[in-house]
């Protein structure tokens, strides 16, 4: 009988020694094992990120089509169509979806934003693939019958049910799973709007809220490869053809304040209205629900009567705006109006999202106030189009509340950075409005009134972050070295820094010594005799006055205290924090 690995190795070793070998080998090898795993992971997430912006470029453009020929089929090819049609898609629309919603496609609800950033932080990452069915079939009929919603939004949530799809059939990791739907909300979110840079700041700044290196890499795959196919599919052509736009003096920024003033009491009041009617809309009986949809397309198509450019996206009217086609009333009419027919689809639970709505009443509230300065103080008429396309990152940035993403927004459509200093000024001020009246965003208040207590990103944003020098100790008393032998006997009887323990400084390494430790060391010295070692319990950590609170936490593990450190001269001691310092100032923040 021929001799196994076992019978060659039991004679060699005692039993227990080649137990404990193979189980040292054993353990080598689970290590090995999950760090190559790490490693295929890694890149392999790499590789599927390109792969979810394939898949989510592909049915952005199929859902762009499927927009266009529900439009083309329920309100017909006429630029005008007949009022029955008017009165009749968005009505009859709306209850097909209600019915939709409230039977097949529960979760289609809503505009995607709020869903995806659920999935994130609760469900790790989870987006059932019968969620992007239904919110393709829901907002392709929602938007081509004409209710006043955007494609952005629900192209977000059907990117990252896709990448939700592909993690799980990949059996990747909870980690990862968790990190995959953001990575596919930004490649939907970058076909649909044709601008990558945009999407991934969007993404970061809204649902991750966070800008590490690994996940910054993957968004940014994702976005450009589904930019790349849906440019591909349907050209190059940017989504809105921006005239030259000049910024000529200083003096022009008065009427960016002023319409940067205006959006934000615009974005308060829309924000207001939401926040006020939705959820008494989403407390009224069951069988309101079937009709609420079909209420609202009915109210938007007496609206679409007298003006027919509120309904649907209305991206081609903010090209028009942007080449001076209407004059300032009835812009301002226009933006007025499209806030109230997108905060009556909205409300009533109709699927669909709230971008191009932004984006349209940002461009007539900024058509109208250049096309007011045009009229008052005879600027050139090429202002009007540069109001424009700065009033559209201002009321985004006021009621989306995402001001990185507003001014990137309005750089990447326009190519323009001579405007960047009156998009600045413009949306700071329409957000610190919106701030201050709202205290919080919409995002946030929709998934509260839907149940979820999600993260605030904006929250989070405008929280001090507390450094070590808040809670540490000054000075925090002598610090002692070998060649301090001879001080020890009357250190001995004195108070030490944290009343138990002394710092001691060997060599480049800081080390802690306790009373009774420096007591016998004095002792030795008093006696003649040889001077005991100090106990080697591994050097401390040091900080720096700097280093974020959190980070402190981590490092000072067991250590009753840590020394603070000058980071010019790590020799120079600024100060010691133990744990009860750091809890202190938690308390107090």
């Amino acid at each position: 009988m021929s001799a196994t690995p076992g019978d060659i190795l039991a004679p060699s070793l005692p039993a227990p020694k080649a137990a404990r070998e193979r189980s040292r080998m054993e353990r080598l090898w689970t290590i090995w094992r999950r760090k190559a795993l790490t490693l295929r992971e890694g890149q392999l997430f790499l590789l599927l990120a390109v792969i979810i912006g394939l898949f989510s470029g592909l049915i952005v453009v199929c859902f762009r089509i499927t927009i266009e020929w529900t439009r083309f089929w329920l309100l017909g090819s006429s630029m005008q169509p007949s009022h029955l049609r008017v009165l009749l898609a968005p009505t009859l629309g709306g209850f097909g979806v209600a019915l939709l919603v409230l039977h097949i496609f529960k979760r289609s609800r809503g505009s995607g934003v709020n869903q995806t950033k659920a999935a994130v932080f609760i469900f790790d990452g989870y987006v059932p693939f019968r969620t992007v069915i239904g919110k393709f079939i829901t907002c392709a009929l929602a938007i081509g019958s004409g209710q006043s919603l955007g494609p952005e939004d629900p192209s977000l949530q059907m990117g990252a049910g896709i990448a939700s799809a592909l993690g799980r059939s990949l059996k990747l990791s909870r980690e990862k799973q968790r990190l995959i739907a953001p990575i596919g909300a930004a490649a939907g979110l970058a076909a649909a709007f044709n601008a990558p840079i945009s999407a991934v700041i969007f993404v970061i700044e809204e649902i991750i809220g966070t800008w590490s290196g690994g996940v910054l890499g993957a968004v940014i795959l994702a976005a450009i490869s589904s930019v790349v196919v849906m440019r591909e599919f349907m050209g190059n052509a940017p989504m809105f053809r921006v005239p030259s736009i000049e910024f000529r003096s200083p003096v022009e920024l008065i009427g960016y304040a002023v319409l940067g003033v205006i959006s934000g009491f615009a974005a308060l009041a829309f924000l207001k209205f939401i926040a006020y009617v939705r959820p008494r809309l989403m407390r009224l009986p069951r069988w309101t629900h079937y009709l609420q949809p079909a209420v609202a397309g009915l109210l938007i198509g007496i609206i679409g009567l007298w003006l027919p450019q509120v309904m649907g996206s209305g991206y081609p009217i903010i090209d028009q705006v942007l080449h001076d086609q209407f004059v300032w009333r009835m812009l301002l009419l226009l933006g007025l109006f499209k806030i109230l027919a997108t905060g009556i689809s909205f409300v009533s639970g109709t699927p669909g999202g709230m971008f191009a709505p932004t984006l349209f009443i940002g461009a007539m509230l900024g058509g109208a106030v250049g096309g007011f300065e045009h009229y008052v103080v005879h600027r050139p008429v090429e202002s009007v189009a540069a109001f424009a396309l700065v009033g559209m990152g201002t009321f985004f940035a006021g009621f989306l509340r995402v001001p990185i993403t507003s001014v990137f927004m309005i750089l990447e459509v326009s190519g323009n950075y001579s405007i960047i200093v009156p998009a600045i000024i413009s949306n700071m001020i329409a957000y610190f409005i919106s701030h201050r009246y709202q205290k919080v965003p919409l995002f946030d208040f929709l998934a509260r009134q839907d149940g979820f207590f999600l993260p605030s990103i904006e929250e989070l944003r405008e929280q001090n972050a507390l450094r070590v020098e808040d809670a540490m100790r000054p000075g925090g008393g002598s610090v002692w070295r070998d060649e301090d032998a001879d001080r020890l006997l009357q250190a001995s009887s004195t108070s030490s820094p944290a009343a138990s323990f002394f710092l001691w400084r060997r060599g480049n390494d800081w080390r802690l010594v306790s009373r009774e430790e420096l007591k016998r060391r004095a002792e030795a010295i008093q006696a003649g005799s040889s001077l005991p070692e100090i106990p080697s319990r591994g050097p401390l950590p040091q900080l720096y006055p700097d280093q974020h609170l959190d980070e402190a936490l981590r490092m000072i593990g067991d250590w009753p205290l840590v020394p603070v450190v000058n980071r010019a001269n790590i020799d120079k001691l600024e100060g010691i924090v133990a744990l009860e310092d750091i809890l202190r100032a938690y308390r107090n923040s």
